[in-house]
């Protein structure tokens, strides 16, 4: 089974953010941290793409 290091955290004020199930720190992409987003829908794509390069990153693939 295959363990997903991204989830998505609903935060006070209805925004989402995505975090790191591991470490429970905001994710972060070239220095952005995604937190406060409005869109949950954008959020929930932030994470299966996160969740997908990790995947790959752990298999030795690399993501593109």
């Amino acid at each position: 089974m295959e363990t997903r290091r991204y989830g998505l955290r609903n935060e006070i004020g209805g925004t989402w953010a995505v975090f790191d199930v591991f470490t429970g720190l905001p994710a972060e992409i070239e220095g952005h941290s995604y937190v406060d987003l409005i869109d949950r829908d954008y959020a929930t794509e932030i994470v299966d793409l996160l969740n997908s390069d990790d995947f790959a990153r752990r298999l030795g693939w690399e993501a593109s």
